[in-house]
């Protein structure tokens, strides 16, 4: 990127699956007309086609130039618009494919008993803090403080006793 005269780097360590990531808008709000968008690839960017137009519609309401150093895209011809939708299209069928196959394989990891999900979350002191906190005692919001647990996670798991 050095090489390439740039002068604000954004590295995003997020998937590239939702927009809501926080280089990302960082990056959103930072660029002005005139400046030009350079990433490594377009599956980094986004994962779906329709986040990627929308993120290149963004970018160019304000006057910015998109371009792709991986599938060498640059939006500011037809042609490079036309092909920024197709690799679009194409991440978005590897996204799409990567989760199928990772179904599958869970999938098959239960039915070979391997896999068993998430451990439970257990708390030693989980009883004795419910018993204070149907008693009065304590509130729910301190019980929950006091198990570091969330509050769907502390209902779920009274509703259980």
């Amino acid at each position: 990127m050095k090489e390439l005269g740039v002068e604000q780097v954004y590295i995003d360590r997020m998937s590239g699956k939702n927009t809501n990531r926080p280089e990302l808008k960082r990056m959103m709000n930072y660029v002005r007309e005139g400046d030009v968008v350079i990433v490594e690839s377009i599956s980094r960017f986004a994962r779906n086609t329709k986040d990627l137009l929308d993120l290149v519609e963004q970018l160019t309401a304000k006057q910015v130039e998109f371009i792709s150093k991986k599938e060498a895209i640059d939006t500011t011809t037809p042609t490079g618009k036309f092909m920024l939708t197709i690799f679009g299209a194409v991440a978005e069928l590897e996204r799409e494919y990567t989760l199928q196959r990772q179904k599958e394989g869970i999938a098959i990891a239960k039915e070979k008993g391997v896999y068993k999900g998430r451990k439970p979350i257990e708390h030693p002191k989980f009883n004795e803090v419910v018993f204070l906190w149907k008693s009065g005692d304590i509130t729910a919001t301190e019980a929950m403080k006091r198990l570091d647990m969330k509050p769907s996670t502390f209902y779920r798991k009274v509703k259980k006793l």
